[in-house]
Formats: C-alpha cells, structure tokens, sequence
C-alpha cells in the first residue's frame, strides 16, 4: 500500500513536470520566442497537406481534452485508473498531446499581417506575456495543483481524505466567469507578425474554447444548479463588462473553473 502511494505521488509530479515543460515551450512556440522549432519554423508542405495536418493536430487535442473531462468519461475510466492519478493522467494526456502538436505542425508562413509600428509591436508583445501570466494567476486562484493534480496524489500519499476545491467567487472571477479563457484568448490573438499558420493556430484555438466551454459550463450547471445559472446571469463568460450582464452581487455566488478546456 505505500509503495503505491509512493508510485502514486511520483506519477502525479511526472505528470505535472510534463505539463509545466509543455505550457512553458508554448510560451515560445506561439510568437516564436527562444525555442528550437516555433509556430512559423520548420520546412515548407504543400498547402492543403499543411492545412490538413494542423487541422487533424488541433482537432486531436480539443477531442482529448474536452471528452476526458466529461463527468460521464469519468465514471468510466475511473473503472481503469485509480482516483487519486485520475487528474494527473489527464493532464500528461494532453501534455503528450500539445508536445505533438508543437513537433508535428507544418508551418505555413503566407503573411496575414504585420505591425510596422514600433509602439504596436511592443504592446502586442506585453499583451501576449499579460495574456500568459492571467493563465497561470487565473489557476492560482482556484487552485492550481487541484487542477493540475497534484493536490489529489499528495492527500493519497498522506492518507488526508480529499476536499473538494471551494466554490465562491473571488478576484478575476468577479470580472469574467473563466479568465483562464480569457488569458488563452489574449495570447492567440496578441501577435506582431500574424502568418496564415498562425491564424489557424489562433481561429481554430479559440474555436476549441468557446465550444469546450458550452460543455463545461453545462456540466457546472448540472453539478451546482440555481447557484451556478445566478452565477451565469450576474457575471460574463470571458468578456469583461460585456453587454446583457445583470444586476445581482456576483461575491456571493459560487463559481468554479475546473481546467483549462474542461
């Protein structure tokens, strides 16, 4: 028994290591900064073949991540893979899954657009780091090695039954329902140089967001019922101060950002 737990806890800080290598190389990987193969490096495909491969990569990722963090995926492989690690393979899942993205994708560097102005360039350039840093503080928020599972393979190892992360609203929270989102979005979109293959990356990124999100939010209504809709009601999905908010005191409402897509 505690050699598993044992097992248990070093698979958990494997997977999170995977996980922190991954997002840390996307960091580089999306405005080609300081890493061996960014998102316009690489060898030149025939169009369609480039299309088809990027399209096939981004498809895989959103399909992994969004179906493994289906309450009803879950119930079922949690049949396979014990509780505690349960969080920790989903993540090195879609860590392995992003490192094949970012090894596999074809570059396609036809420009889109290019901003000239040196102004321009460099608060773009601050935009992207601001988008990266809401991603990493939005987790922090709630809880970051919950999300990333850690959490649940230390209180394995330390025999501690596991709690179930608080729903209220704090912080960026107040503002939009899911500023991890928000900060993804900011970072897809906040660049000096926008290639073709980059604007693939962004449309189909943001794409995968919106539509993951309708399932999550879906599943956070069904888990918290009335509290989560008021939640919906009071407060925007990822646009601060968007149009069609309500009045209502959004402090007091629970809310909960389970992972980034699911």
């Amino acid at each position: 028994m505690r050699l598993n737990k044992a097992i248990f806890l070093l698979y958990g800080i494997m997977a999170y290591l995977a996980f922190f290598a991954t997002i840390t190389y996307a960091i580089g990987f999306v405005n080609g900064y300081l890493v061996p193969k960014g998102i316009d490096d690489g060898t030149q495909s025939p169009l369609i073949f480039a299309v088809a491969v990027n399209l096939a990569l981004l498809g895989i990722f959103g399909l992994q991540h969004s179906v493994m963090a289906r309450p009803r995926f879950k119930r079922w492989w949690t049949r396979y893979v014990p509780q505690p690690i349960e969080r920790s393979t989903y993540v090195l899942f879609s860590s392995l899954i992003l490192a094949a993205t970012f090894y596999f994708w074809q570059p396609i560097t036809a420009l889109v657009w290019q901003v000239e102005n040196p102004l321009a360039a460099a608060a773009l350039h601050t935009s992207y780091f601001v988008g990266w840093a809401l991603v990493f503080g939005s987790s922090f928020i709630i809880n970051h090695f919950d999300l990333f599972g850690l959490k649940q393979v230390f209180e394995h190892a330390i025999d501690r039954r596991p709690t179930p992360p608080s729903f209220v609203v704090r912080s960026l929270y107040r503002l939009v329902r899911h500023p991890l989102m928000l900060g993804f979005l900011i970072v897809m979109w906040s660049a000096p140089t926008m290639t073709l293959g980059h604007l693939l990356f962004s449309l189909g990124t943001t794409a995968y967001i919106f539509v993951g999100l309708r399932f999550e939010e879906r599943d956070l209504a069904n888990d918290l019922g009335d509290q989560y809709r008021r939640y919906q009601e009071n407060v925007p999905m990822v646009i601060p101060f968007a149009k069609g908010r309500r009045s209502g005191n959004p402090q007091s409402t629970p809310a909960v950002e389970q992972s980034p897509a699911g």
